[in-house]
């Protein structure tokens, strides 16, 4: 999972370097780069979130 999110990065990162300007360079890598990418590990780790909670809940009632 890590590996893919690694090179998302790396190619909003060579893609933001390649803009003309440095607003539009940070506006690629937030808007290709960060916002996808949290969205996509937030979906990812959703079955691990929910598999943590239902571990808590049953040791909090045992």
């Amino acid at each position: 999972m890590y590996i893919v999110a690694i090179a998302w990065l790396y190619v909003a990162l060579l893609a933001a370097i390649t803009d003309t300007t440095v607003v539009g360079g940070v506006l690629t890598f937030v808007f290709y780069g960060i916002f996808p990418l949290g969205l996509y590990l937030w979906l990812v780790g959703t079955p691990a979130r929910r598999r943590r909670k239902k571990l808590r809940g049953d040791a909090d009632e045992g």
